[in-house]
């Protein structure tokens, strides 16, 4: 073989190697650039997980305070609840006792009525009693005396006069109807004020007087 050729043989050698080393390492390359991108990824997707994870502490941290906050609130209720408890019991007692005492005023108020009605029929049999009794006029050439005229009688009122009360330093009259065994149906009257036909004039110390369509002034007794 001559020398010329030998050495064209050795070149195309030395050539094939250095173009499959060449191959070889483009290959490589390649390789690593793909494990640095998909390594990029992985760090990429461990940043979302560790703040999605630092969020969830974050709001694990807020629910634990807000059921502290919740417990306490629960527990200041319970409290609450414990001292409302035998108060409201009082007031409920109290306002019994309120209901029963006005109960048992309302019924003296009406035996008060009573009497006053009874007064009044008594003055109206005596009025009978008296014009029976006086003897028929008969003429007589004199001119006959003028007669004082009679008072008028005085009326009973439509309802019950149960008390006076006092409401911000005024005073009112309490008045029900006679058949009345409700506190419901219990009026306040004040000066100017009236029930049904009769008006509120004054309301004096032991007594009130009244002004009546039709009627004179009435005085009613208080109890």
């Amino acid at each position: 073989m001559k020398a010329s050729t030998f050495q064209t043989l050795i070149i195309g050698l030395l050539c094939l190697a250095v173009s499959g080393l060449s191959g070889g390492l483009y290959n490589q390359f390649q390789r690593v650039a793909e494990l640095q991108s998909t390594n990029t990824q992985h760090l990429h997707t461990l940043d979302t997980l560790q703040r999605d994870s630092n969020a969830l502490k974050d709001a694990q941290e807020k629910l634990q305070y807000a059921l502290k906050d919740l417990k306490q609130m629960v527990d200041t209720g319970e409290q609450q609840a414990n001292t409302l408890d035998p108060m409201l019991d009082q007031w409920a007692q109290e306002i019994q006792e309120l209901r029963d005492g006005l109960a048992a005023r309302a019924t003296v108020a009406d035996l008060t009525a009573l009497r006053a009605r009874l007064e009044h029929v008594e003055q109206q049999l005596l009025g009978l009693k008296t014009l029976s009794s006086t003897p028929p006029s008969t003429p007589s050439a004199t001119k006959p005396k003028k007669t004082a005229r009679p008072k008028p009688t005085p009326l009973s009122p439509p309802f019950s006069v149960l008390s006076v009360e006092s409401r911000g330093g005024e005073r009112f009259l309490a008045v029900a109807p006679h058949d009345s065994r409700s506190l419901t149906d219990v009026r306040l009257l004040h000066s100017g004020e009236q029930q049904g036909a009769w008006r509120l004039k004054i309301l004096k110390p032991n007594s009130a007087i009244f002004a009546v369509t039709a009627q004179p002034d009435q005085t009613v007794h208080l109890p």
